[in-house]
């Protein structure tokens, strides 16, 4: 650690702290449960943002912190970031003061165990994206699921329990997988090396046999093919988002799919490049077909919270294509397209439960007209879609301009299937428009207000650097780029 503050620790056991504090406060305290809540978040996101200054534009990890675990199994408790992760981990801690300030509105049922999952839910995520020992890698992949499961099963919608239990076991088969590719590659490492080890750094730096590499990357593969969601490992997602709080569905688009993508470039590049080449069109194929399924799907849907939910499997669809590009400007592409993607859907979720709050509806033929009664929810319902379609000076256009040139220099035939999904993602994007908040307002809705001052500020972080990346994404490219060489050569 540079500074000699673990400041990735603060940032993996803050959340934890506020969610153990929120257990001693009184279940009739609600308004302390909430300021508890959201302080815990907004302390996390400020200590976050020391790492953006602090960050040198180099190769390697960066912020290390490094402790002896489990000596036996040659784990330890070993946290970093770099260009790729660095900007994962201030997403996953800026939506979280953002989901709370929404919830304080519109939560009204068990918030003391609500927002202590809400927090324990962060903590996981974040320790995905910094942890750099595989154990210790599983641990925070799985202890995720539990606070999300909860999410869903207890302050979802009707059918929460299927889909909570779909989500569970959807990611606990594909991360059984995994688990048995990482074992194989631990134990042919220690015995080609001596040294038996489950630091990805030093994992990373040795080659591996062709055979072992192929099922090994397939190994891993199923794990992150369920989180992006890659059709057709996909059908958990429009269920968990249907059903999950709006909140849920906040955490689950903007943070939770990006684990999927994550992991195929920390773990499947680096420590499999043979195989990650080899099967290269397989995965680019997946992709396409992701991005395209997605965009038909969401043509299709009247219900406006599956619209973006299938949005989403296109849009992840994009984010692997530039992955599997091997292109340095499709890499950055796609880790670009995973922040603008996670502010931009997460944006679009909570708009989906703003509306839902007051009219109890989502059905998109039973709504319509709302510019007239809530001009400024249609604003940024508008403002929010045209960035999701790829509108130039918006962040979603920058990371699948980088995507869409990245895959024609690895092949114009994928290229073509790219582009075919964005003029699909502009046509099911400007049809919701058309159909939401133009034509007649129903006569029930006529007494509609528009957005509260916690809703707007909730959305205002979203909206600046949604318009912030679009306007002048150097700063973040730079970021990026200096972990993607590395990426391609691997090792660090």
């Amino acid at each position: 650690m540079e500074s000699g503050f673990p400041i990735l620790s603060a940032l993996v056991f803050g959340p934890v702290a506020g969610a153990v504090a929120l257990a001693f406060v009184p279940a009739a305290q609600v308004r302390l449960q909430r300021a508890l809540a959201l302080a815990a978040t907004l302390a996390v996101f400020l200590v976050s943002l020391a790492l953006w200054p602090g960050f040198v534009l180099r190769g390697g990890f960066q912020f290390e912190e490094r402790l002896a675990w489990i000596p036996a199994l040659g784990a330890e408790y070993h946290l970093g970031v770099d260009g790729l992760s660095l900007l994962l981990v201030l997403l996953t801690t800026l939506l979280g003061p953002v989901v709370v300030l929404f919830s304080m509105e519109h939560v009204r049922v068990r918030e003391r165990a609500y927002y202590a999952t809400l927090l324990m839910l962060q903590a996981g995520l974040t320790g995905v994206f910094v942890a750099l020992d595989f154990v210790l890698f599983y641990v925070f992949w799985e202890a995720m699921l539990i606070p999300m499961f909860l999410l869903i099963g207890i302050w979802g919608g009707p059918r929460r329990i299927y889909a909570s239990v779909k989500f569970f076991l959807y990611t606990l088969a594909g991360s059984l997988l995994m688990l048995a590719a990482a074992i194989a590659v631990y134990w042919h490492h220690g015995a080609r090396t001596g040294i038996y080890t489950f630091d990805l750094v030093q994992l990373a730096q040795f080659s591996y046999p062709p055979q072992l590499q192929f099922w090994a990357f397939l190994g891993f593969f199923a794990a992150f093919a369920v989180k992006v969601p890659l059709v057709p490992l996909h059908t958990w997602l429009p269920d968990a988002h249907v059903e999950a709080p709006t909140a849920g569905s906040v955490v689950l688009a903007g943070v939770l799919l990006k684990m999927g993508t994550y992991g195929l470039m920390r773990f499947s590049l680096p420590l499999f490049p043979d195989a990650s080449r080899q099967l290269a069109p397989f995965v680019l194929s997946l992709a396409v077909i992701g991005i395209i399924y997605g965009a038909v799907l969401a043509l299709a849907q009247d219900d406006l919270k599956k619209l973006i939910a299938y949005s989403s499997i296109s849009h992840l669809g994009f984010v692997v294509a530039g992955i599997f590009s091997f292109d340095p400007r499709g890499e950055a592409g796609a880790v670009l397209q995973m922040i603008g993607h996670g502010l931009i859907t997460g944006a679009l979720f909570l708009c989906v439960g703003m509306i839902y709050e007051r009219t109890h509806q989502r059905s998109i033929p039973k709504l319509g007209g709302l510019a007239h009664r809530l001009p400024v929810y249609a604003t940024i319902l508008a403002f929010f879609a045209l960035a999701s379609l790829g509108l130039p000076g918006l962040a979603g256009f920058v990371g699948e301009f980088l995507i869409l040139i990245g895959v024609f220099a690895a092949s114009p035939a994928f290229a073509v299937g790219v582009a075919v999904g964005i003029v699909l993602g502009a046509a099911y994007l400007l049809w919701m428009l058309q159909r939401v908040i133009f034509g007649v307002l129903p006569e029930q809705y006529a007494g509609l207000g528009d957005l509260t001052a916690r809703e707007l500020l909730a959305l205002a972080p979203l909206v600046v650097l949604t318009i912030w990346i679009g306007v002048a994404p150097r700063p973040f490219l730079a970021v990026i780029e200096s972990a993607v060489p590395a990426l391609l050569a691997r090792g660090w």
